[in-house]
């Protein structure tokens, strides 16, 4: 069973209708508690980290997340928590992965927010299980995850190279939006849920 981490700061709606088109029965976590009831947590997120950490932060939960041993999945925003440092609202993180998120360079001549598909490069990991090569997948973010190849399992590029997908231990980030990336995301989703601790 899945836990979602109900914070105020993430779009549950679309992340729980792709979980029931895969038959993945979930739940809330409000209270420290509620983490006990579920195999695996997911960490969803939209909006600005800054802002999202501190709505973390108000429900108590930080140091009983950090403190978790079960598979941990952070979406968008809930990927950039798992990270250090955010320069969005030039915010102290929860640092389970030593990477920092920062906005994209304007410079280069690319769109911000990156919005739309891309294509995604993974290493072989269990979150891309039957994933096929060079599938794309959705995103919506003006911030990224630097790219570091001890944490990276998915790749993209977007005026430069920077982190689609990382993982330390039982740990997960996703900046793609797996709820709105079709067959592709739903299979990642189920591939999360099948993690053994």
């Amino acid at each position: 069973m899945i836990g979602i981490v109900n914070y105020g700061a993430g779009n549950i709606f679309s992340l729980t209708a792709a979980l029931e088109r895969q038959n993945i029965i979930y739940g809330m976590v409000n209270t420290e508690a509620d983490l006990d009831n579920y195999s695996h947590i997911i960490i969803p997120g939209v909006g600005h980290a800054g802002a999202a950490m501190k709505k973390l932060q108000q429900t108590g939960l930080v140091s009983a997340i950090k403190a978790l041993k079960k598979p941990v999945l952070g979406i968008c925003v809930g990927m950039q928590l798992i990270t250090q440092h955010s320069e969005e609202g030039d915010t102290n993180l929860l640092n389970i992965i030593p990477l920092n998120t920062k906005l994209f360079n304007k410079d280069l001549g690319i769109k911000i927010p990156h919005m739309g598909w891309n294509t995604v490069e993974f290493k072989n990991n269990l979150l891309f299980k039957d994933v096929p090569v060079d599938t794309q997948f959705y995103f919506v973010h003006s911030y990224f995850i630097e790219y570091n190849p001890i944490f990276d399992i998915a790749a993209v590029n977007y005026g430069n190279k920077f982190s689609a997908a990382i993982q330390k231990h039982n740990f997960y980030g996703v900046q793609f939006h797996p709820e709105k990336s079709g067959e592709a995301g739903e299979r990642l989703l189920k591939n999360f849920s099948n993690l053994s601790s």
